[in-house]
């Protein structure tokens, strides 16, 4: 079960993946929906792993010095 939900997580993000390639050769209006969709996902992943990152940076800084 959990290798069916692994494929099917790659199976979004390579058609995420190929969506904003064909986006941005000019493809049709979903493709520009799912491509805007695939990044503004990654900027949302990345942003949280910046947040996380700082946290742990600052909880590891107070202990006790």
């Amino acid at each position: 079960m959990t290798v069916l939900v692994l494929l099917g997580v790659l199976a979004l993000a390579v058609g995420g993946c190929v969506c904003v390639v064909w986006a941005e050769r000019g493809g049709p209006r979903w493709v520009r929906v799912v491509a805007t969709l695939t990044l503004t996902a990654g900027e949302l992943l990345r942003s949280s792993g910046k947040d996380r990152r700082r946290s742990l940076n600052r909880s590891s800084s107070d202990d006790g010095d």
